[in-house]
């Protein structure tokens, strides 16, 4: 393969990587102080209460990839206003939702706690780190929003180092508020909505200092922007928040047939999954801009072997995950402050979840091209279609079949992500049929 397509690559998926890496370790800071100042409960409360801050992100991320897209498709294709006017209308939706999330948050903090499976102790907590987390909501949609943005403009090393920055200013942050001045979960939260808006005033800053126009309000052609940025981003938006959906109803269910340290057990697993998902995701999304700049100059071939390299990293780094985290199992409970019967659960249960690495990294790159190539449908199909497999179609039989109980709850997410990398295996067959027809 040509050694400067490789180059160009790995300068645009390396970035991103570590970019989408660092995003997952955020949660597992919170978990970390948040869990050796307060324990069990204190860890099993962020685990409720944070597909709340994994929305707001998912929200950034659809609308600043679903804009990023468009800008890339008609900057290649030689429509220079028209690809300027779709970032002026991605700001203007990042703004919207903003605000309305903000309202929604306040509005409705408690019922929300209350759906995500908090009871007692962790209501109060839940409604301490949300207090927080709402009020920085511009900044945690803004600062996932504008790094697709970044990432298309050649700019991925930046997003990278802004990231970097937000991330360890959180760590420092999480330190002082949680340990020494002793605010709990409210001194988490805090912590994750300044490492955000650090995140987010980078990237401005960026944009700013090379004159890249995201800023201006026009009334020609905004409404057929804003709906193909929506059309786009809705996969995008998905990837990032269907594992919330899977993440609630595997609080529920654990609840019910495991208990609380069920609960806390997968709490830590969670934030594992996390990371692991971001890795492969951040390959995908990595490759987006090279796959929609060839895509939009008809550049099959580059497609394809970008396509091929996305592929084959997405599945090395997969087999990295599964080693790595199989041989540090048994230490993943105490450093986040588990108690000793939670993390020897997790020891046990880990090996699980690990089975199907491969297959998600599959999905997630399969899933990625399409919405970089505006195969809009397909992207959809997979991206939703694992919560259905995993909700309807296995949570809901698995823990009463031949009394399997918790060990149903837990074999129903890798037997999702294999039904749907099945999926993915089809609709790819399909398009490429379709493609050379």
């Amino acid at each position: 393969m040509n050694r400067n397509a490789c180059k160009t690559f790995y300068a645009y998926v390396v970035p991103s990587v570590l970019a989408f890496a660092l995003s997952g370790v955020y949660t597992i800071v919170d978990g970390f102080f948040v869990g050796r100042s307060v324990g069990d409960v204190g860890l099993s409360t962020i685990n409720i209460a944070y597909p709340v801050v994994s929305l707001l992100q998912a929200l950034g991320t659809g609308i600043g990839m679903g804009g990023a897209v468009m800008y890339t498709l008609s900057r290649s294709s030689g429509r220079q206003e028209e690809a300027r006017r779709y970032l002026r209308c991605t700001t203007l939706l990042l703004l919207a939702a903003s605000a309305l999330l903000t309202v929604l948050l306040f509005a409705a903090m408690r019922p929300v706690l209350g759906l995500l499976g908090a009871a007692g102790e962790m209501v109060t907590l839940g409604v301490e780190y949300l207090e927080y987390i709402a009020l920085g909501t511009v900044f945690q949609i803004f600062a996932t929003g504008v790094v697709p943005v970044i990432r298309n403009n050649g700019g991925a090393r930046f997003a990278m180092g802004t990231m970097i920055a937000g991330f360890l200013c959180n760590i420092v942050l999480d330190y002082l508020f949680v340990w020494v001045y002793e605010w709990s979960v409210a001194g988490a939260a805090l912590a994750t909505v300044i490492g955000q808006a650090l995140t987010a005033l980078g990237g401005f800053l960026y944009l700013a200092r090379h004159g890249i126009p995201v800023w201006g309000l026009e009334r020609k052609g905004m409404v057929r922007c804003a709906r193909d940025i929506f059309k786009i981003g809705i996969a995008p938006f998905g990837i990032a928040f269907t594992p919330l959906i899977s993440q609630m109803f595997m609080n529920r269910f654990s609840m019910r047939y495991g208990g609380e340290m069920a609960v806390a057990s997968y709490a830590c697993i969670a934030y594992v999954f996390a990371i692991v998902c971001l890795l492969v995701q951040g390959v995908g999304d990595g490759s987006q801009p090279l796959v929609s700049r060839y895509y939009g100059e008809k550049d099959t071939e580059a497609v394809l072997r970008t396509r091929r390299l996305a592929y084959g990293t997405a599945a090395v780094l997969a087999v990295l995950c599964m080693a790595g985290v199989y041989a540090a199992r048994g230490r993943i409970g105490p450093v986040l402050g588990a108690s000793a019967a939670t993390a020897e659960n997790v020891a046990a249960v880990l090996p699980v979840f690990l089975s199907s690495y491969l297959f998600l990294a599959f999905s997630r790159v399969t899933t990625a091209v399409f919405y970089a190539t505006e195969r809009t449908g397909y992207s959809y199909a997979l991206v939703y279609m694992e919560p259905v497999f995993q909700v309807l179609l296995l949570l809901l039989f698995l823990p009463r079949m031949a009394g399997l109980g918790q060990d149903g709850v837990w074999w129903s997410m890798p037997l999702a992500q294999t039904l749907t990398a099945g999926a993915a295996l089809a609709l790819k067959i399909r398009a490429d049929r379709s493609a050379s027809a």
